[in-house]
């Protein structure tokens, strides 16, 4: 992972540099080229690893979540994954490992988030193994659930702006670089959650024209979904 924690520093320190400038000069045209420049860096962040991708598609690949309900659902998530960075930095830096080794890691939110994470899994497996019926509204109480719970994990590049843009007195330089990245992280999980219904759509489409029932294809992609999301948060945890 040595490359991850290398774009990451060439992005702080390109971002930092910035940030002084901007402290130096208080030109407010700077803070429009960070904008810019963060809703750049955070679609190019969002794909790096982590930031709830896999989990986000193995829901969506196991729901029935049209376009409009997986592209709201990506958009909480990064909404999650940036705007708790930014508590974190303002409230409880405390729970942050500030260095690049530790990846600017939030532990105690690392931890509850794959438990969360894990309970979900267990109950997408269960219910495509003893199937029940069951309403729309809890398939979206879970999708909401799977997305707040993958946002727990903070943004490390966030947190490390707005720790950076508060030490210099300039907290409204690292809010701005703040909703770009969440801006950009959200356009790269929106196209990742857009591609993960195409594909359940099209599989869907292939197997009903090959006589499989929908019913036992639903079971099926559920009892995926929740395999990937026991097999992700499990490892998390071990870790």
């Amino acid at each position: 992972m040595d490359w991850l924690a290398a774009l990451q520093r060439w992005i702080y320190d390109g971002v930092r540099s910035e940030i002084l400038t901007f402290e130096q000069s208080g030109n407010v045209w700077l803070l429009v080229g960070m904008a810019g420049t963060g809703v750049m860096f955070g679609a190019l962040h969002a794909l790096t690893p982590g930031h709830g991708k896999t989990i986000l598609a193995s829901w969506l690949a196991g729901s029935k979540s049209g376009f409009g309900r997986a592209l709201s659902l990506s958009t909480l998530l990064a909404a999650t994954h940036v705007l708790t960075a930014v508590l974190i930095a303002f409230f409880a830096a405390h729970l942050m490992e500030r260095t690049f080794v530790g990846g600017g890691r939030a532990p105690t939110l690392e931890i509850l988030s794959r438990t969360i994470l894990l309970g979900f899994g267990l109950w997408l497996l269960l219910r495509a193994l003893w199937p029940r019926s069951h309403r729309q509204g809890s398939e979206k109480r879970e999708g909401l659930g799977v997305a707040l719970a993958t946002g727990l994990v903070p943004c490390p590049l966030t947190l490390f702006v707005v720790v950076s843009a508060l030490a210099r007195g300039v907290p409204e330089a690292g809010l701005v670089f703040a909703l770009a990245m969440l801006a950009g992280i959200a356009l790269t999980l929106g196209l990742v959650a857009l591609a993960a219904v195409a594909g359940r759509q099209g599989f869907l489409a292939l197997a009903m024209r090959r006589g499989a029932a929908i019913a036992r294809v639903i079971r099926g992609l559920n009892a995926l979904a929740g395999l990937l999301l026991i097999v992700f948060a499990g490892r998390e945890l071990l870790q």
